[in-house]
């Protein structure tokens, strides 16, 4: 119990500034109607309780079966077995991902589950890609390199509307079941290979490598699929007259999100139990363990997922537009700055990798190092997003400097700084981007007569980039000050020194 108000508090320090904010924009500049403030501030409520659940039950669960399942992958010696066990559970993990569904809806003239298949194929792919990059020490700078050059080079031939999308995805398949998940497994697929001695990076770049597999996927599928026109759904806001009302917007979602989290966690619960069958054999206390905090996770989950869509779509959509309506429409690039820069916080995914990063590095990259990275690079994403929004600017005068400047920076800084860089930009690009961010520059973007799938869409994508810069440059400071260390010469030898130059005074 202890734990779990430990991380409540947590999750309410982290949603607490965003709500602050709204609170105020609706007191200023956007004075909100009542129903979709209330909607906002019950959603609030929801995301810190299921935040703090989330967290605990991802500890508990998923963490643990991710780990698990990667050592037990390692002890085979049947490369094909292993290979064919990480797509599946690429496939599986990807598909169960809630923050897909939400992009796939959006997709231009492609039916949902095709575009969700397509993803999930990238993903799996991948996964394989990392397990060989762990086994034979594969230089992960050199496969991002690679990979995203292939991914730009694609880019010119392919239709204009898939172009954000298929960036976008890249980013929202990571998320509060993916990267725990992907994570954990990371931990334990680096038991393995020749990658042991690099100061801990093995355990990181599951994430980045997965990330390029659904941009790439996405890509492929614009090329061969002929889409049937451009359409994208617009975010309702509901008319609330009382409290029951207010209470059945949530009452109606709460079953459904519930359905989809016992959906995306049973596939990944089904094969744990195959491997403690065939494999694990663990003891029930553990067992009973996992299973607790699988059903933390899941009513997190579902809380949060209800929250974010019921009350935070809604809310994200009417500020953006009535930002952007303003005569003075310029305020939406610092303000959507601030709100980048606190709304990271509340991404369920980022707590568990900053958490993963500072006991992998011994704390030498603190949680709140990490934390204040990644929330100065999601502040810069949205201020470009924005201007993205009111300028109608395509979205490869940011993507190209940006990716050339972040994959230069990965032949220079520490390996593990590369290494969780590409991890954070994926993790950052969680379900509070999918469900407040978007909305919020689709609403901007209609309001001031852009091009939705080419302008609004696209800022998951930004959100997904800066922070492979902000960490690396992060990285590079560290690698200098460490550098300075060594070349300072001892305190014994500098005081000798100057005993010396002050006996020549005398």
């Amino acid at each position: 119990m202890q734990e779990l108000k430990a991380k409540i508090r947590e999750s309410l320090a982290a949603v607490l500034p965003v709500t602050a904010i709204v609170m105020l924009l609706c007191i200023t500049i956007t004075p909100m109607p009542t129903g979709t403030l209330m909607l906002f501030l019950m959603g609030a409520f929801l995301l810190i309780v299921g935040m703090g659940l989330f967290t605990l039950g991802a500890d508990m669960a998923m963490m643990p079966i991710g780990e698990k399942v990667g050592i037990q992958l390692t002890k085979s010696k049947r490369m094909g077995i292993i290979a064919l066990s990480c797509f599946i559970i690429g496939v599986i993990i990807t598909i169960a991902e809630p923050d897909l569904t939400v992009l796939a809806a959006q997709t231009p003239g492609v039916p949902d589950m095709i575009i969700i298949l397509s993803v999930a194929a990238g993903v799996g792919v991948f996964l394989v890609v990392a397990f060989f990059r762990n086994l034979f020490g594969w230089n992960l700078s050199r496969i991002l390199l690679i990979c995203y050059i292939l991914v730009f080079v694609l880019a010119i031939f392919v239709p204009k509307n898939f172009i954000a999308v298929a960036f976008d995805s890249g980013g929202v398949t990571t998320g509060p079941i993916t990267v725990p998940f992907i994570m954990a497994l990371g931990i334990g697929l680096s038991a393995v290979g020749r990658n042991k001695s690099t100061g801990g990076d093995e355990n990181f770049g599951l994430i980045a490598l997965c990330s390029i597999g659904p941009i790439l996927s996405v890509m492929i599928l614009g090329l061969v699929y002929q889409a049937d026109g451009g359409t994208y759904t617009a975010v309702s806001i509901p008319d609330i007259h009382s409290t029951r009302d207010l209470w059945m917007q949530f009452q109606d979602a709460f079953a459904g999100y519930a359905i989809e989290v016992a959906t995306a966690l049973l596939p990944i619960l089904a094969f744990f139990f195959v491997f403690q069958i065939a494999f694990l054999r663990l003891r029930r206390k553990q067992i009973l363990k996992i299973l607790v905090g699988v059903l933390y996770t899941f009513a997190g989950l579902t809380l949060f997922l209800t929250g974010v869509n019921v009350g935070f779509m809604p809310a994200g959509s009417f500020l953006g537009s009535e930002m952007a309506g303003l005569s003075f429409n310029w305020i939406l690039i610092p303000l959507g700055m601030v709100l980048g820069f606190f709304l990271v916080k509340a991404e369920p995914a980022v707590a568990v990798l900053n958490k993963q990063v500072e006991d992998i590095s011994g704390g030498v990259i603190s949680q709140k190092l990490m934390m204040t990275g990644l929330s100065i690079g999601m502040s810069i994403s949205v201020g470009l997003a924005m201007i993205r929004v009111l300028t109608g600017i395509s979205i490869f005068w940011f993507l190209v400097p940006g990716y050339a400047i972040a994959l230069g920076l990965s032949f220079v800084v520490p390996k593990i700084f590369t290494s969780i860089a590409f991890d954070s930009g994926g993790v950052a690009s969680g379900p509070m981007t999918a469900t407040f961010l978007l909305p919020f520059a689709m609403g901007a973007c209609e309001a001031v007569g852009g091009d939705i799938l080419t302008d609004a869409f696209g800022v998951v994508a930004m959100v997904a980039m800066t922070p492979l810069i902000i960490i690396q440059l992060i990285g590079l400071a560290y690698k200098f000050k460490t550098t300075a260390q060594r070349k300072k010469p001892p305190v014994a030898e500098i005081a000798d020194e100057e005993i010396l130059d002050l006996s020549k005074e005398d």
